[in-house]
């Protein structure tokens, strides 16, 4: 069973990695679609304490013609080795309110999101304000006074090569992201694809990291001097480089020919300049994802 979910949020984890489906490899003419509900918790933005938690839906489109849809992402396979993956692809990054995230997927905005606000305290030896700067403590939502990141469209593509049957090595760049439209995140990754447990049950692994220019980091991660005296953070300007990893395992479950249960779970941990951004309150967050799909 090919991989179908993307649980989008943004940057809800480490900089989220666009997933391209398996080689194209079906019949002239058909088609394979996957559509269904899900239920998401995630750290409300990367690096944040407090959880997200939200129904999303869920879909997945590939057609012969090497087309697919994966939930807010879309390209084309234009690779005929069934060793090599290539081409072209467009992503959406949600919108960062002072909320955190949003989500959408298929083109469906979410906007209404169960939000648990408790135990919001910085962790200790958290980056104290700026000196000098008369604005109030950085209070429990540090997003609160900073300026909201509108949708993109990111535009790249991806080179993914088959080291085996089984693993499989990920490759992706995306442009367009940020404030300014000109931030770029290089996600580079690793997969054990579906080892099958039992007839009906599959598991499969995967790891990455992320690389992105001055521009992305500081979208997401700086603090400009008007955001400073709005917020309380203290101002901050991170440069380029590593700013995310990730590790998961995600478990497929067919419960019949047509109807699919898919669970993941996903640590991520902000690393770099990112790291040490005053807006993040706990590096290390974790994803949990369930969904039921039907295929047809």
């Amino acid at each position: 069973m090919k991989i179908l979910l993307t649980f989008l949020l943004g940057a809800a984890c480490a900089p989220v990695h666009a997933r391209t489906p398996a080689v194209n490899l079906m019949p002239d003419g058909s088609r394979d679609m996957y559509i269904g509900i899900g239920f998401v918790s995630a750290p409300a933005y990367d690096g944040a304490r407090r959880p997200r938690r939200m129904a999303v839906p869920v879909l997945q489109g590939e057609w012969s013609n090497g087309v697919f849809v994966s939930g807010m992402n879309a390209g084309i396979h234009l690779s005929d080795q069934p060793s090599l993956e290539f081409g072209p692809l467009l992503a959406v990054q949600a919108r960062r309110s002072e909320s955190g995230n949003g989500a959408a997927l298929g083109g469906a905005s979410l906007n209404s999101m169960i939000v648990n606000t408790s135990s919001l305290t910085p962790e200790d030896g958290a980056p104290p304000n700026q000196p000098g700067v008369n604005a109030r403590s950085a209070g429990p939502n540090r997003l609160s006074g900073m300026d909201v990141i509108d949708t993109r469209l990111q535009l790249g593509g991806f080179v993914n090569v088959y080291l085996s049957p089984d693993v499989r090595l990920t490759n992706n760049i995306l442009a367009g992201a940020g404030k300014g439209s000109d931030g770029v995140i290089w996600n580079l990754g690793i997969q054990r694809v579906m080892v099958q447990s039992s007839p009906h049950h599959r598991v499969a692994l995967a790891a990455g990291v992320s690389v992105v220019n001055r521009s992305y980091n500081s979208s997401f991660f700086g603090v400009t001097q008007g955001e400073s005296l709005r917020s309380g953070n203290r101002a901050y300007a991170p440069g380029a480089g590593l700013n995310g990893a990730s590790a998961g395992v995600r478990w497929h479950w067919s419960l019949t020919p047509s109807w699919l249960l898919i669970n993941n779970v996903q640590a991520t941990r902000v690393l770099g300049d990112a790291r040490k951004s005053p807006l993040v309150e706990r590096p290390t967050g974790f994803l949990v994802s369930s969904a039921l799909a039907y295929r047809f």
